[in-house]
């Protein structure tokens, strides 16, 4: 079983703590994924500390104030570390107003670099969307052909059809078990095989039955048993459809 999307530089407990609980769950593998520069060398030490870790190095779009060719030259020179699988998160985040958000400008500048960046190292491109669905599918469009791409926590079930078709991994997060996100869980029904995921997305997003807790890389498996229960098969069996997914798309 796999986490295909995690931040355990803002878990409370360490890193050490976080994996070995993980692993004692059943997560074999993991995906913790930066926002900046720090938190990219954070998520590469994590990984070069534990063989159950990889990395995805990217400017996380509410962070993409300024983006310049300077943060680009450090995220080329970050994606290059033989641990780092994946690009972003990346995307738009119209959520939050600039200030304290960034700058529409910078977002769309900084989405477009890492779009490229992907495509130069031949890395899936891991996407961010908040208050943005239509911007962030024509950009991807019009300028991620060719590029993996994994829709994180999904939050779009009424475009579904249009990611499906465009080639997109969907990776559903722990709110897809939440009683007011029945359009997320029957579009989880229906996601095929080959493109699904399941992530944490921690320490956000704490699945249903454990909700009084921050999120951990270990809850996943909370996510993954109401995938399992939507979709009419066994725990294990989905737990090595999605493990089979993320070797693919990841190549860990």
């Amino acid at each position: 079983m796999i986490d295909s999307h995690t931040h355990l530089h803002l878990c409370e407990q360490p890193d050490s703590e976080l994996v070995a609980e993980a692993v004692a769950a059943g997560v074999g593998k993991m995906l913790t994924v930066g926002t900046d520069g720090a938190s990219c060398r954070q998520a590469l030490a994590a990984a070069e500390a534990f063989p159950q870790v990889h990395a995805a190095v990217g400017r996380h779009p509410t962070q993409a104030r300024g983006f310049d060719d300077a943060d680009l030259a450090e995220l080329r020179a970050l994606a290059a570390h033989e641990r780092c699988v994946a690009i972003g998160e990346s995307g738009l985040d119209f959520h939050h107003p600039s200030p304290p958000s960034a700058p529409a400008d910078d977002q769309r500048r900084a989405f477009a670099a890492q779009i490229e960046l992907a495509r130069a190292t031949a890395k899936p491109l891991v996407i961010h969307c908040r208050a943005a669905e239509n911007e962030v599918l024509a950009q991807l469009a019009s300028e991620a052909e060719g590029v993996s791409v994994v829709m994180h926590c999904f939050s779009m079930p009424d475009r579904l059809r249009e990611c499906l078709d465009a080639g997109y991994a969907i990776s559903f997060a722990g709110n897809v078990t939440y009683r007011s996100a029945a359009d997320l869980a029957d579009a989880a029904r229906r996601v095929p095989q080959e493109s699904l995921l399941v992530e944490t997305d921690a320490p956000y997003l704490t699945p249903q039955p454990v909700r009084k807790h921050r999120n951990r890389p270990a809850f996943v498996m909370h996510t993954l048993a109401f995938v399992a229960q939507l979709r009419g098969v066994s725990v294990d069996e989905l737990g090595d459809l999605v493990q089979c997914n993320a070797e693919r798309i990841f190549g860990w």
